[in-house]
C-alpha cells in the first residue's frame, strides 16, 4: 500500500512538471527544481487570530481622477515593447501568441527574434517577458488601454543605436540576439527608460488606485534594470567580441551618454562605472544602480523620452523604436506640432 501511494504522488508530480514545462514555447523546461503547487489556504493559517491585511482608507477616497489617465497610459509604449523584446528573445513569440487581446488590434513588432541565450540569462528574460504581460493587463484594467504601437524590435534598429552612441559605425553591426551579452547590453538600453517615466509620473497623478499601480510598476522595473545592471557589471572589463578592445563599461558609457544627448535635459543617465565625485556620497567609483547625488532615481519626461525612443532628439519625429510615432493622448498630441 506504501508503494502504491508513494508511485501515485510521484505520477502526480511527474505530470505537474510536464505540464509546466509545456506552457510556453520555446525549448526551455521549467527548472526541475521549482517547489511544488502551495497546499491548501487552511494548511497554512495561523493560530493567532484574523491578522488585519487591508490598507487604510486614502486620504482623497478618488481611485483615478481624469488626469491620471493619460500619463499612465503612456507608459503602456514601454510595456508592450519591454513585452515583446523579452517574449521574443526567450520564447521567439510575442504577445500575438501568449496574451493577443492584449494588443488591443496594434500591428505586431517588427524584427524581433528568438536570441541565442544560455540559460541563467533565458530563465530571467522569460520571468521578465511574463512580468510585462501582468505590467500591460494591470494598466488597461485601471485607466484603459491604447493599441500596441508599430514596434522596430529588428537588430538593424539596435546596430544604429549603438553606432549613433560609438559615433562610427561597429563591424560587423551590433545584433542584440546572437549572444547572452549582446542582449544584455540591449537590454541596458530600453527598460532604465521605463523606471525613469515612472520616477516622472508619480507627482502628476492623484487617484490611489494609480498611485497604488504606478509603485508597483515602478518597483518591478527598478528590479529589473538591477538585475540587468548586477549582470553587466560582473563583467565590467570584459571585452565585447568582436569590437577590438571596447569593454562593457565602455558600452554602457557610451549608451548612457547618448540618451543624454538625445533627452536634451541635462545628465539622467550614468554607466556602470562615474567618476568619484558622482558616485555615491561621492566616495566610490562603482555605480550598480544609476542615481543622482542623493542616491535619487532619475526623473524623465514623455517629451523626454520620446526623443531617446524616436532615436531623433525630438518628441515631434517619429523613428527608432517607434517608426509611426508612440500611442496614447500624449504621444499623438506631438505629432500634430
Amino acid at each position: 500500500m506504501a508503494y502504491c501511494a508513494s508511485a501515485s504522488f510521484m505520477l502526480v508530480l511527474l505530470l505537474q512538471l510536464w505540464s509546466c514545462s509545456e506552457a510556453l514555447p520555446g525549448g526551455h523546461p521549467v527548472n526541475p527544481t521549482c517547489p511544488p503547487e502551495w497546499p491548501p489556504a487552511a494548511a497554512t493559517s495561523s493560530d493567532y487570530g484574523e491578522p488585519s491585511c487591508q490598507p487604510p482608507a486614502p486620504h482623497i477616497p478618488v481611485a483615478v481622477f481624469p488626469y491620471d489617465v493619460d500619463p499612465v497610459q503612456f507608459a503602456l509604449n514601454l510595456e508592450y515593447t519591454e513585452a515583446e523584446f523579452f517574449l521574443h528573445a526567450a520564447h521567439g513569440v510575442g504577445l500575438d501568441e501568449i496574451a493577443p487581446k492584449l494588443a488591443l488590434g496594434g500591428p505586431p513588432p517588427v524584427g524581433a527574434r528568438k536570441a541565442n541565450l544560455d540559460e541563467v540569462t533565458w530563465r530571467i528574460v522569460a520571468e521578465f517577458g511574463l512580468q510585462e504581460v501582468g505590467h500591460i493587463r494591470a494598466i488597461q484594467r485601471t485607466v484603459g488601454g491604447i493599441p500596441r504601437p508599430l514596434i522596430d524590435l529588428s537588430a538593424h534598429n539596435f546596430a544604429r543605436i549603438m553606432d549613433e552612441a560609438f559615433g562610427y559605425h561597429l563591424n560587423p553591426p551590433f545584433d542584440p540576439y546572437i549572444n547572452s551579452l549582446n542582449f544584455l547590453l540591449a537590454s541596458y538600453v530600453v527598460p532604465y527608460l521605463g523606471l525613469n517615466g515612472y520616477v516622472g509620473t508619480n507627482p502628476i497623478i492623484d487617484g490611489y488606485e494609480t498611485k497604488k499601480l504606478l509603485a508597483g510598476l515602478l518597483g518591478v522595473e527598478a528590479q529589473q534594470d538591477a538585475v540587468f545592471r548586477g549582470l553587466l557589471f560582473e563583467r565590467l572589463g570584459k571585452v565585447v567580441p568582436p569590437y577590438g578592445n571596447i569593454t562593457v563599461a565602455e558600452f554602457t558609457d557610451r549608451v548612457s551618454a547618448l540618451r543624454n544627448r538625445l533627452g536634451r535635459c541635462g545628465v539622467k543617465d550614468e554607466g556602470l562605472t562615474v567618476p568619484r565625485e558622482l558616485g555615491a556620497e561621492g566616495a566610490i567609483c562603482t555605480n550598480v544602480l544609476s542615481a543622482d547625488r542623493d542616491s535619487l532615481s532619475y526623473a524623465r519626461t514623455p517629451a523626454e523620452l520620446l526623443r531617446i525612443l524616436y532615436r531623433t532628439g525630438d518628441e515631434h519625429m517619429p523613428g527608432g523604436f517607434y517608426p509611426e510615432g508612440a500611442n496614447g493622448r500624449i504621444a499623438r498630441s506631438f505629432l500634430g506640432k
